[in-house]
């Protein structure tokens, strides 16, 4: 959540020639609804469930970068199919950073109550601690775990292309030493 997904993302995708997928946006255009309707109308399980579904659908397309929602790779069968059908990156960010972006934020169903309760940034900064101790196993899980804290968009960017061309190496490597 606001770790800079959607907006690396789409950059990585331009720079290496992929096509770019925003989940949420996919989710959206899909049901005509917003993040936020679907919670408050459906709860959070049926929208577990669409994004599952839309995650399957986006998985087979290939040369394609997908961001995913914040809590899409909580879920054991989702972070299966993503690590199978491609290379997982965790953008990691701190949870003061995340604060930082989130505080004013109302398009985010799972902090959207908070910051429009007026709610301390004790209480926020909590929240955000709490969900990634809890994601953070799901996380860890990724191919590639990239500190994006304090770099600007187009280092990022750079930094993370090289990244991954010595994964893709690595792992072309290990496959010919097998």
């Amino acid at each position: 959540m606001t770790s800079g997904k959607s907006t690396i993302g789409k950059i990585l995708a331009n720079v290496l020639g992929y096509d770019f997928f925003d989940m949420d946006r996919e989710i959206e255009n899909r049901t005509g609804k917003r993040i936020t309707e679907i919670f408050e109308e459906e709860g959070e399980k049926y929208f577990r469930r669409l994004e599952t579904a839309m995650l399957f659908e986006l998985s087979r397309k290939e040369n394609s970068v997908i961001a995913l929602g914040g809590g899409t790779l909580a879920n054991e069968e989702n972070l299966k199919l993503c690590k199978k059908s491609g290379i997982v990156i965790y953008l990691k960010v701190s949870p003061e950073t995340l604060f930082q972006r989130l505080k004013r934020k109302t398009d985010r169903p799972l902090f959207r109550d908070l910051v429009l309760q007026g709610n301390s940034e004790e209480e926020i900064l909590l929240k955000i601690k709490k969900m990634l101790n809890e994601r953070e196993k799901f996380y860890k899980e990724a191919d590639i775990i990239f500190e994006t804290e304090n770099k600007h968009v187009g280092k990022s960017v750079d930094e993370l292309v090289t990244t991954i061309k010595r994964y893709k190496r690595e792992k072309d490597k290990d496959k010919g030493e097998h």
